[in-house]
């Protein structure tokens, strides 16, 4: 049972070997609920990794994952995403024989318990397409609602994701990248977005772009080579000498 008091994820000495690669290596990390928590790093730094073993899609050779108090390890990515699990991915998973809307009302159906199957029917179902509408309009896609997303362009297409993950009225919201590809007005978008979101949401963003992320976070974590190498709020992350000398450069 989840405990409401908990913080949302909690991971425990988390290792992931490939091989004899090592792509995380014993990384703690503590979401405090509502949070808007960044994780930083370089392509290679385990992020995607990471986000992976908290997705359920693969499976740590060491250590442990909770959510809201509870385990879930090894529980399998449907069971996460009944919990209040939601995530994007770098490369947009959308169906693109269907039209923007039926790519929102799906989750919007299978947020409320429906058979993501009936998506005919689902157009009758006010409920769910006044859920599906406003996720599309927040993002500025409300004109792309009948069109087909396979002619829809790439950035629109990622925005569009962000919008199905919306839809499924998630507790814990992990955004893989999510202005990566974007022109500078639909980055302000999904910026706009990320700050209007509901306090009670906790959200985890992965970012290369460390100006993308102190828009948003107040807490950041930092890895590199699979092993973190800060964690705290985002300012002191900042100013941190190591840091600085491993990511930044000579940024200030």
């Amino acid at each position: 049972m989840m405990q409401a008091d908990s913080p949302a994820l909690e991971i425990d000495g988390l290792t992931v070997h490939f091989g004899g690669l090592a792509a995380l290596s014993g990384v703690q990390l503590t979401v405090r609920a509502g949070s808007r928590h960044g994780i930083l790093g370089a392509n290679g730094a385990g992020k995607t990794t990471l986000f992976n073993v908290v997705s359920g899609f693969i499976t740590p050779t060491r250590g442990r994952v909770r959510m809201f108090g509870q385990e879930i390890t090894h529980l399998p990515p449907h069971r996460r995403a009944r919990l209040g699990l939601a995530r994007t991915f770098q490369i947009t998973t959308l169906f693109l024989d269907l039209t923007a809307l039926e790519n929102v009302l799906m989750a919007a159906l299978v947020s409320a318990g429906h058979d993501r199957r009936v998506v005919q029917s689902a157009r009758q179902d006010r409920t769910a397409r006044k859920v599906a509408e406003g996720c599309l309009n927040d993002l500025g896609l409300g004109h792309l609602m009948d069109t087909p997303v396979g002619a829809v362009g790439y950035g629109e297409q990622r925005l569009l994701e962000i919008a199905v993950t919306f839809a499924l009225n998630p507790r814990l919201l992990l955004l893989d990248e999510p202005t990566a590809g974007l022109s500078a007005a639909e980055t302000v978008a999904v910026l706009e977005l990320v700050r209007r979101l509901p306090p009670e949401l906790t959200v985890i963003i992965i970012e290369h772009d460390l100006e993308v992320l102190f828009q948003v976070a107040e807490h950041l974590t930092v890895l590199h080579f699979g092993e973190t190498i800060a964690d705290g709020p985002a300012g002191s992350v900042r100013r941190d000498p190591v840091v600085k000398e491993v990511y930044l450069g000579s940024r200030g």
